[in-house]
């Protein structure tokens, strides 16, 4: 029994090194083929998370833990000490496609802004250049009334200084025909005709030949109704057999102003206006000729 105990203990050091490296290779060849096996691939990243949140809870992981960051990242570090290489590269990947999907989403979070201010930027140049061109039309506008305005003034003054104007002549009647002409002889007069005759329908405008003074307006016998104008040279116009006054004495009349209409008041066998011409009020003298050469008129 003891040669046997004996020959038992003595095994030789090469053969048992021999059985421990083929243990141990057993071993290490077995531990490589279930790393292999186990090795996470990328669906598997939250099954990880949840491995790795139940480590550091195995470990302690409290709320109190939680609550200070130093603590808590210890506990996950201690936690990731428990679990594999390759569990933890996956992890790893995990970790970086969130922070990168994270930053693209922040990207886009940007470029929408600056497309936006991008935007507004071009709204605000749309909207000053439609206020400058408004303002542009609204200051041609106020040029044109303006321009308008002052052409309108400028005709209106000088239509009034035309009208205003001392030499400036109208004819006395329209629609008329001539029934005598002055130095005329006939029964109808006591002595040759002082005037021209101008016969029109009772009622017709008789109008100022020229700028003048009112000096005479009343019933002056075989003249009838009469209104005497003395013009600026002195030359008085009269108006006579009207049948009504449309002036005053002392008013001043412009050619073509109304001073009575036609008649037949005083010496008359018809609706007419008998008109003389008077230089300096003195004797009459052809009304035809001056109305040619001093008025341009040619009735």
């Amino acid at each position: 029994m003891s040669q046997h105990r004996a020959a038992a203990s003595r095994v030789t050091p090469g053969k048992a090194a021999t059985a421990a490296r083929k243990t141990g290779a057993g071993r290490h060849s077995g531990k490589h083929r279930v790393a292999r096996r186990n090795t996470p691939s990328s669906t598997q990243v939250v099954g990880l998370t949840a491995a790795l949140a139940a480590a550091a809870g195995a470990v302690g992981f409290s709320h109190s833990a939680l609550a200070n960051p130093t603590s808590a990242n210890s506990a996950v570090n201690i936690a990731a000490l428990s679990i594999g290489d390759g569990q933890m590269n996956a992890l790893t990947t995990a970790r970086i496609e969130r922070r990168q999907l994270a930053t693209r989403d922040s990207s886009r979070v940007e470029l929408a802004g600056a497309d936006l201010t991008k935007k507004q930027a071009a709204a605000d140049r749309i909207s000053k250049a439609r206020a400058a061109k408004l303002d542009a039309t609204r200051a041609l506008t106020a040029k044109r009334a303006t321009a308008l305005a002052n052409a309108k003034a400028k005709a209106e003054l000088a239509e009034k200084t035309a009208r205003e104007s001392a030499t400036r002549c109208e004819m006395m009647i329209s629609g008329y025909h001539i029934t005598a002409g002055f130095g005329q002889a006939g029964g109808r007069w006591a002595r040759n005709h002082t005037g021209t005759d101008f016969a029109a329908p009772i009622g017709t405008p008789i109008r100022s030949v020229m700028k003048g003074v009112v000096v005479s307006a009343e019933f002056a016998g075989p003249y009838g109704r009469q209104v005497r104008v003395r013009h600026e040279d002195g030359t008085e116009t009269w108006y006579n057999h009207m049948s009504k006054f449309s002036v005053s004495v002392g008013e001043t009349v412009y050619a073509g102003d109304q001073v009575g209409a036609v008649g037949v008041t005083g010496n008359t066998t018809g609706p007419h206006l008998h008109f003389e011409v008077r230089p300096n009020g003195g004797d009459p003298i052809d009304p035809m000729p001056w109305l040619r050469n001093h008025c341009g008129l040619n009735p």
